[in-house]
């Protein structure tokens, strides 16, 4: 099949770690290279974000990156990119007349908003997967919510208009279903992990974070945004004496120390005077990832509101205890009492409890790194998710052609 992805901001080019790059980036990139490997043709559309990206960028994985100008050709923050999504349409409208996609799978709701008007009386199928939802981000952030104020609106009409909808997790099937879309045109794909570079392996000595060595270490990894609760983490540790905590991510160097949440976490660890047990690494490059969870005890993730969390799987593939907080997707991927242990978000006294418990037991360490692992390369891996994705495609390729030879 001929398959465009439309990700308008998440460029699966883009260095990770930033406010507005993360899983997504994570989730297209990976998805556009297994179904290439399976033969498909595909180009991931996003839009120009600098005036020297090239117009094509063939990857070595097999797919194309086709940059998009819609709107200035600089960095602009997702929540100020609807106002160009009608030109982002109008240039994959007249893309696409010109070389016809036998499948469109949209990318967060702006990406779907695109999609929908330019495939509008083409009659292309258009799969969405919103990553995220707005009603889910008003109800946990309230007016500190940056979404455009017609975003839940606009992803009710997504719910109504595109073919069907890829859910990364249950929980998000049931928001769905109240923004009105009928369960019959939702399934549940996960995102995935790649088990190869995560996995188990050898553990290079930790580096040391103050004069000496504690005997307990904790990562956390991800993006530096309020959200993820980076903050409790610090709390919670302040409550451990002996334990290390790693902070992995973040902007780019160029704009690390000057980002607003890492001053806050930096306050925040000055305040606790845990100086020489935190430390903040900044961005990371992805293949440095898997030796950081291996130097860890247990990685924690405990963001206030998720709509899915690659970290967990990450985690888990590598072998290590999770600890995160019982919302959107983790529901679903981390087994409490098997590959690790949910909390409640905001408490960083229970998870400090939580942590306590599980790092003065070796042997229950062991075993939820072993389920993890197991789990991660029995639901996660990328071929499945892929493949699962692909049959979605196929069917909705299929009955596309069956209306268009009804007519």
């Amino acid at each position: 099949m001929r398959v465009a992805l439309v990700s308008e901001h998440a460029n699966p080019l883009a260095a990770l770690g930033g406010a507005d790059a993360g899983g997504q980036n994570v989730h297209v990139a990976a998805l556009a290279a297994g179904l290439a490997r399976l033969g498909h043709e595909v180009v991931v559309y996003t839009r120009r974000d600098s005036p020297e990206q090239p117009a094509l960028v063939e990857t070595e994985d097999g797919y194309v990156v086709e940059h998009v100008s819609a709107g200035p050709a600089h960095e602009l923050p997702k929540d100020e990119l609807l106002p160009h999504m009608r030109e982002f349409g109008v240039r994959l409208r007249d893309r696409w007349r010109r070389e016809p996609v036998d499948v469109v799978h949209s990318h967060f709701w702006m990406s779907g908003l695109a999609a929908l008007q330019a495939t509008r009386g083409t009659g292309m199928p258009v799969v969405h997967t919103f990553h995220a939802l707005g009603s889910v981000k008003r109800r946990q952030q309230g007016d500190a919510d940056t979404s455009p104020p017609q975003r839940i609106d606009l992803e009710r009409r997504l719910c109504d208009e595109v073919d069907h909808v890829i859910a990364t997790c249950s929980d998000e099937v049931a928001e769905l279903e109240r923004l009105g879309l009928p369960r019959t045109r939702a399934t549940v794909i996960p995102c995935g992990v790649d088990t190869h570079l995560f996995r188990p392996g050898p553990e290079r000595p930790p580096p040391r974070i103050g004069p000496r060595q504690r005997p307990h270490r904790l990562l956390v990894v991800g993006r530096i945004v309020t959200r993820k609760g980076i903050g409790n983490v610090i709390e919670a540790v302040a409550q451990l004496p002996d334990v290390e905590l790693i902070i992995a991510g973040g902007p780019p160097p160029h704009r690390y120390e000057a980002d607003p949440e890492v001053q806050r976490l930096r306050e925040l660890v000055d305040d606790l005077r845990l100086g020489d047990r935190v430390v903040l690494t900044g961005s990371v490059e992805r293949a440095e990832v898997p030796a950081l969870i291996r130097v860890s005890d247990a990685v924690v993730t405990v963001p206030w509101y998720e709509p899915f969390g690659i970290v967990p799987l990450e985690a888990m593939a590598c072998g290590r205890p999770v600890v995160g907080t019982a919302v959107g997707g983790l529901l679903d991927t981390v087994v409490p009492g098997v590959t690790g242990e949910l909390v409640p978000p905001r408490e960083p006294a229970v998870l400090a409890s939580t942590l306590r418990e599980l790092l003065d037991d070796a042997d229950r360490c062991r075993r939820y790194g072993e389920a993890g692992r197991r789990r991660a390369v029995e639901h996660y891996d990328w071929s499945t998710v892929v493949a699962d994705t692909a049959a979605v495609y196929r069917s909705l390729s299929a009955d596309a052609l069956a209306t268009g030879a009804a007519r």
